[in-house]
């Protein structure tokens, strides 16, 4: 039966809905969220500073953000929460990969506990908008529900939204602002 969950799950991502721009498939509530980046970033930090994490947090969000070029392949990768719950949390380094699906790029975060998968809609100046579900490594991989919202929900609480840029060579981030649970600003930065 798990089987048959998985390739479920798995079939959801076989053929996305990515011949039409980002903003055809995000829901209203998330291409708000997304428009919001620099507030929720900046009330992130008002949140988290004086932490021990600072120093980490500035050099995932000083740098200006850039085109994100060369993704495809394999990266290291840690969820940064700031504000919220807590000033802030830098998580250990995990596994992600970007894989070309189709011709469109795919990111999944691959191990730990708390995972997440989607793809990559391209953005102006070279950027990228993560459209993607938070889901538990216990869980079948979740799709992003963009217009299938569930029960009429404005969101549901494992939908991603972000903004993909490069920060140097072999360095990139996903900008989560306003995430739905826990923090007020979220950043997975990316490392080769």
């Amino acid at each position: 039966m798990r089987v048959v969950i998985s390739l479920i799950a798995l079939s959801l991502f076989a053929t996305p809905a990515l011949a039409a721009g980002w903003q055809d498939v995000a829901t209203q509530a998330d291409q708000k969220r997304l428009s919001l980046l620099e507030e929720s970033k900046s009330r992130g930090l008002q949140q988290a500073q004086g932490g021990s994490d600072m120093g980490v947090i500035h050099g995932v969000l000083d740098p200006e953000g850039g085109p994100a070029e060369g993704m495809e392949g394999t990266w290291r990768c840690r969820l940064i929460k700031l504000g919220g719950m807590t000033p802030s949390r830098v998580y250990s380094w995990f596994t992600c990969r970007v894989s070309d699906r189709g011709g469109h790029l795919f990111f999944n975060k691959i191990n730990g506990s708390t995972r997440t998968s989607g793809y990559f809609y391209p953005a102006r100046n070279g950027k990228y908008v993560y459209l993607g579900a938070e889901y538990m490594s216990t869980e079948p991989m979740h799709a992003y529900s963009g217009s299938g919202e569930s029960v009429g929900a404005t969101r549901t609480p494992d939908d991603e939204i972000g903004l993909v840029s490069g920060i140097g060579a072999g360095h990139a981030r996903i900008e989560l602002p306003y995430p739905v649970q826990e923090s007020a600003f979220d950043v997975i930065e990316l490392r080769r």
